[in-house]
C-alpha cells in the first residue's frame, strides 16, 4: 500500500494522508489530546483499548543467567517492579496496559520502575532506532545510494522509492525517522555494502551496547523469525541515539519534503505526536505490527532532568497515554523512589570491537557518488611495510641486471 503526497498536502490534510498509508500513524492518531498535558490521573485510553485482547502477552521468550539480571537483580522479575520509600507520600505507579516497559533516567541510567524488563518480544519499528545509531556513523549523510528492487518494493510503510533512482543518504534517515519508512530502512542497510552487512553492523551496535536481549533480522522491524528486544534492551538503545547529535536532528524533523523523482515530492510529517503533545519531548519512535503490538520509545527533558520510556507489546492506540503516564510519574518521583536497576554503559571500544563483527568503513565517498560499499580497508602500517618490501625487491632486481650485463659484456670482449 502506497500514499502519494504532493507538496500541497503539507497542511493539516496532510497528516489526514499520513495516517492512511500508514498503520503507525493511524494508530498515533487514536492519542488523546489531553494525554500529553494532563496527570496520569487524566489520561485514558481510547474506547475497546483498555486492555490486552489484541493478542496474547507477545512474548518469545525470557532472558537467563546474567542476560536475566542485566542491569541488576530485581530487573529480572516478570512482573512490575518499582521501590517505594518506606516513609512518606509518593505518587503510585500509574496503572499501564502493556506487557512490558522501562521508565529510566537517562544521566544516571537508574531504572525507577519496569515491568517484565527483559522478556523478549517483537520490536516493530522501534527498531528502526536501532537502524539509525548503527548505520549514521557508517554513512555519508549528504552522499547518495541507488534504491534496489528489492529496497522500492518494500512494504508497507513506504516512501515509494523508484528502483534506479538516486536518494541522499540525510534523506533517507529523515523518511526512516518520519514516517517510518520501511523502504528506506532496506536502502540505508544496503549503502553499507549489502543488506546483510547493514544488520551485522546493528547487531554488532546491540552488543556494543550490551543490549543482549536483542536479535536484528531485518532493518525496519517487520516481524522476523528469531528478531526480538526487550524493554530494557530499547532503553539502552535510546539513551545511545540521545548522544547522537544527526539522529535528534532527523527524528526530531516536524515536517519535510522528499524528492521520489525529479519534479516529484511527497510530504513527511512525523508520526510521534509526543513532539507536539508533551511538554520536554525531545523524540522516539512508535511502531505496530499485529503480533508485535503497539511498541514505543520515547524521551522527554524537563527541569534538567531526561527520561526514557519504553513500552512492548501494549494495545495499538494506547501508546502515547501510556507513555503520558509513566514520563509523568518518573518525573514526579525522580529521585524519591530507589533504583529497581540501572542501564548499564557500552562496552569500551577494545571490548567492543572484539564482540563486533567487521565495521563499516567511516570515510565518506564524494557527493553524488555511490555511497562507499565498505570494501577492504587497509592501515597506513601495512601500506608502508609493503612500499619497503617492494623498494628492496626493486633494487635487487637491478643488481641481479646489472651483475648479469656485465658478465655478458665480459664475454663479448673476450
Amino acid at each position: 500500500m502506497r500514499a502519494r503526497r504532493g507538496p500541497a498536502a503539507m497542511a493539516a490534510a496532510l497528516v489526514f494522508a499520513t495516517a492512511a498509508g500508514h498503520p503507525e500513524a493511524a494508530a498515533a492518531l487514536a492519542f488523546a489530546p489531553a494525554a500529553g498535558h494532563g496527570s496520569e490521573g487524566h489520561a485514558s485510553a481510547p474506547a475497546g483499548h483498555g486492555s490486552l485482547h489484541h493478542a496474547p502477552t507477545g512474548l518469545l521468550g525470557q532472558a537467563s543467567g546474567r542476560d536475566a539480571t542485566q542491569g541488576g537483580t530485581q530487573l529480572a522479575s516478570h512482573g512490575t517492579v518499582v521501590n517505594y520509600p518506606t516513609s512518606g507520600h509518593v505518587r503510585k505507579l500509574p496503572k499501564v496496559h502493556a506487557s512490558a516497559f522501562v521508565i529510566a533516567d537517562a544521566h544516571t541510567g537508574q531504572v525507577l520502575a519496569a515491568r517484565d524488563p527483559h522478556g523478549r518480544y517483537r520490536p516493530a519499528s522501534t527498531l528502526k532506532m536501532l537502524t539509525a545509531i548503527s548505520l549514521i556513523p557508517a554513512l555519508n549523510p549528504d552522499a547518495t545510494t541507488v534504491a534496489s528492487r528489492e529496497a522500492a518494493t518494500t512494504e508497507p510503510n513506504d516512501v515509494g522509492l523508484k528502483a534506479g533512482q538516486r536518494y541522499e543518504v540525510s534523506d533517507l534517515f529523515r523518511a526512516l525517522l518520519t514516517i517510518s519508512a520501511n523502504d528506506a530502512a532496506v536502502a540505508l542497510a544496503q549503502a553499507t555494502g549489502s543488506l546483510s552487512r547493514g544488520i551485522a553492523l546493528m547487531n554488532a551496535e546491540a552488543r556494543g551496547l550490551q543490549a543482549r536481549d536483542t536479535v536484528a533480522r531485518d532493518p525496519n522491524g517487520l516481524d522476523a523469525r528469531g528478531q526480538h528486544t526487550s524493554a530494557y534492551d530499547e532503553a539502552l538503545i535510546a539513551r545511545r541515539a540521545l548522544a547522537v547529535p544527526a539522529f535528534l536532528k532527523y527524528d526530531q524533523t516536524r515536517s519535510a519534503l522528499f524528492q521520489i523523482k525529479p519534479r516529484h515530492r511527497v510530504g513527511l510529517v512525523n508520526q510521534n505526536l509526543m513532539l507536539t503533545r508533551y511538554p520536554g519531548d525531545i523524540g522516539g519512535k512508535l511502531g505496530w505490527t499485529e503480533a508485535a503490538g503497539a511498541t514505543y520509545i520515547g524521551m522527554a527533558r524537563q527541569h534538567h532532568e531526561t527520561l526514557i520510556v519504553t513500552l512492548l507489546h501494549c494495545p495499538p492506540g494506547t501508546e502515547f497515554t501510556y507513555a503520558t503516564r509513566l514520563l509523568n510519574w518518573g518525573f514526579a518521583v525522580d529521585g524519591q523512589v530507589k533504583p529497581v536497576g540501572t542501564l548499564v554503559s557500552p562496552l569500551a571500544p577494545a571490548a567492543k570491537r572484539a564482540a563486533s563483527a567487521p565495521h563499516a568503513t567511516k570515510k565518506a565517498p564524494a557527493r553524488r557518488q555511490p555511497v562507499a560499499t565498505g570494501g577492504l580497508k587497509v592501515a597506513p602500517g601495512v601500506v608502508a611495510v609493503a612500499f619497503l618490501v617492494l623498494a628492496v625487491l626493486l633494487f635487487t632486481g637491478f643488481v641481479l641486471y646489472a651483475r648479469r650485463s656485465l658478465a655478458r659484456s665480459r664475454r663479448g670482449r673476450a
